[in-house]
């Protein structure tokens, strides 16, 4: 008998007729003679409305009864999708990410899983029960509090809960198909990609694509799990993310796997700092020290008759104005002249492995923006990535320009896109 996993993200079961539509497909895997643990996360947009009921109520909510608030919503959705399954004549049990197992470190709001132990889940599959954990939280393995795993954290958990049963597959249901060589929603002509390398897969995640999060790809990449990404409201084949190639694939892999955009970081300036050793590691680990993590970093020529020069970076847009707090405090200390701040940029990021060995990439990406005339403001690379920061405004021009442009179009008509909200 195989055991499966699968996690059904927010708008697979919004309401109730979706739950009960998910019930179904969960009590339908269990008829083809699998056992089944399920994942899932809060309905629709419920994370998003707990976020904002809880500032309305305090604008600057402690995050120990923040995380108590928001693993409220995947709860719920684990004991309704029960009771669906129940309602179809099977027996299911549900649990809390504490309860199922799942072992955090301290930090609240992104805690990281230090070990999973399901023995209440073994258990329970092997009493012929079906298996619904709610996704997204934990338990400190030093305080015993309750902790959330940061925003998309479902697809982790069932990953972690995947690895930690040794179960043959982890199927991420979501509202498209699978993964796409862009997001459906700025490119409807984007193409469904049918595999996918884990190596990619992450470049794409870290890039701003949302449809695995980046420490599920990592966690599937070192414990050797397939993962295959399928909408919940089709039956159609999805995209298998692993390093084994399919039956009847290409031997070598396309040169571009896709292109991804993310809207989440700004971009902070720090002009006139002396050109000498030492000044970039001051700025970084006044940054540091705040805890704020670092994307894109650029620093221009310094200016020969002053010896001055400007250091450009990027961050989550969340952690900027604590950012801009931390180096005013250090101001006099680093030495500079000001800080310019801007919170309208958007990234975009082409990846492909084939980037390695064909060259030409990026002075096709470059032309490609310079013909819709947008401004690249900075550039990273690495062996499968070339990331370019743009103006907000010009980035959804940005894509589909980049996506023609390298032949990503697919000629078999727009994709479907079920369901969510895309926040």
């Amino acid at each position: 008998m195989s055991l499966v996993v699968q996690k059904y993200g927010g708008s697979s079961v919004a309401d109730a007729d979706s739950i009960k539509r998910v019930a179904r497909r969960i009590v339908d895997t269990r008829k083809a003679g699998n056992q089944v643990c399920v994942v899932v996360s809060a309905m629709g947009d419920t994370t998003d409305e707990l976020h904002d009921l809880a500032a309305a109520v305090s604008p600057a909510p402690p995050q120990r009864e923040l995380d108590m608030l928001l693993t409220a919503g995947e709860r719920i959705s684990a004991a309704l999708v029960s009771m669906a399954i129940a309602n179809l004549g099977h027996s299911a049990r549900s649990y809390t990410g504490s309860q199922a197992g799942v072992i955090t470190d301290d930090v609240h709001g992104k805690a990281r899983i230090i070990d999973i132990t399901p023995g209440r889940v073994r258990e329970a599959l092997d009493a012929g029960h079906i298996v619904i954990v709610a996704g997204f939280q934990g338990v400190s393995q030093s305080t015993k509090e309750i902790t959330t795993l940061g925003r998309g954290a479902s697809d982790t958990t069932a990953v972690a809960l995947a690895a930690a049963l040794g179960a043959d597959v982890c199927e991420i249901y979501t509202d498209v198909d699978g993964v796409f060589t862009a997001d459906p929603r700025i490119v409807p002509t984007a193409r469904k990609i049918n595999r996918i390398s884990n190596e990619e897969m992450q470049e794409m995640a870290a890039s701003g694509a949302k449809i695995l999060m980046l420490r599920c790809v990592e966690y599937a990449r070192r414990f050797d799990m397939p993962i295959h990404v399928r909408s919940s409201f089709s039956h159609h084949e999805g995209t298998w993310v692993t390093d084994k190639k399919l039956e009847g694939e290409a031997v070598e892999d396309p040169i571009i796997a896709g292109v991804a955009h993310d809207r989440s970081e700004a971009k902070i300036t720090v002009v006139g700092v002396k050109d000498k050793p030492g000044i970039a590691a001051e700025i970084f680990t006044e940054i540091a020290q705040a805890q704020i993590n670092i994307d894109m970093i650029v620093q221009n020529v310094s200016a020969l008759e002053t010896g001055l020069t400007d250091v450009s970076f990027t961050l989550p847009k969340a952690d900027a104005q604590r950012a801009v707090e931390t180096l005013q405090a250090a101001k006099e200390r680093i030495g500079f002249d000001q800080l310019q701040f801007d919170d309208q940029v958007g990234k975009l990021s082409l990846i492909g492995s084939g980037m390695r060995s064909h060259p030409g990439v990026s002075a096709t990406l470059f032309r490609a923006l310079a013909e819709q005339g947008i401004n690249i403001e900075m550039i990273s690379t690495s062996e499968i990535r070339v990331s370019v920061v743009t103006a907000d405004d010009q980035l959804d021009d940005a894509v589909r320009a980049v996506h023609t442009a390298f032949g990503l179009d697919s000629s078999e008509g727009e994709a479907v896109v079920y369901g969510g909200s895309g926040r």
